[in-house]
């Protein structure tokens, strides 16, 4: 995408960080409350304080047990419990420029569930980084590395994808069904580097969600990566 679009994805971005901010220094992310109200509580902010009305993807917040599935998965509500765990992951519009942002948060003192959070704030961060060394990459191998990440942090990856594209909404989609080339996934050998059809770059959002089956806990990262 060229500049101009870039900065309007940047923007976009902040806002949506601005509405995650709003809700942590609200409190509402608090035992007692459930996944569903919490959902209803961040969709009536973003809209009436932030003018995001459309939502690009299915809204989600997990909390307990329910931070073990993934993203094409809708586990059954759940309540928000003491010294819980708990990850959002919105996509909301801003201005007709999608946004894609996912945090972990942890109520409470738990070690482990405050290693899990810091791990893979971690975990992204590196793999960011090691993405800008790439000067080939497909959506394959940055998958495979993804997972390997994860077993190095001592966990599962979680996740069906390790990222893909946003943009002016609806973000560009695949010629042909089935086509992955616009995903981070398993089954994508084609680079994830190269121009769009326009000669720009591409927007790549990277997301990684940590699982500890053991524990029956599990954490989430997700935000822009160029």
């Amino acid at each position: 995408m060229n500049d101009e679009s870039k900065q309007k994805l940047i923007v976009a971005d902040r806002k949506t960080r601005e509405l995650f901010k709003a809700v942590e220094d609200r409190g509402l992310i608090k035992p007692g409350t459930s996944e569903s109200e919490l959902t209803s509580e961040i969709v009536r902010i973003a809209k009436e304080e932030f003018g995001m009305v459309e939502h690009w993807h299915k809204k989600i917040v997990r909390a307990g047990v329910n931070t073990l599935e993934s993203y094409s998965k809708n586990p059954a509500d759940r309540i928000i419990q003491k010294d819980d765990i708990v990850f959002l992951d919105f996509g909301p519009n801003f201005e007709g420029w999608e946004t894609d942002l996912g945090r972990t948060y942890v109520i409470g003192n738990d070690p482990a569930k405050l290693k899990l959070k810091r791990d893979v704030e971690a975990a992204w961060k590196e793999a960011k980084e090691w993405y800008t060394k790439q000067s080939h990459l497909t959506g394959a191998e940055y998958w495979s590395y993804l997972v390997d990440l994860a077993k190095r942090y001592g966990y599962e990856f979680g996740r069906e994808i390790g990222g893909h594209i946003i943009g002016r909404f609806p973000h560009e989609q695949p010629d042909i069904k089935g086509d992955l080339s616009l995903d981070v996934h398993k089954d994508n050998h084609t680079s994830i580097l190269v121009l769009d059809k326009h000669g720009n770059p591409r927007q790549w959002v990277l997301e990684i969600q940590f699982v500890d089956n053991a524990k029956g806990i599990g954490a989430f990262y997700e935000g822009m990566l160029n």
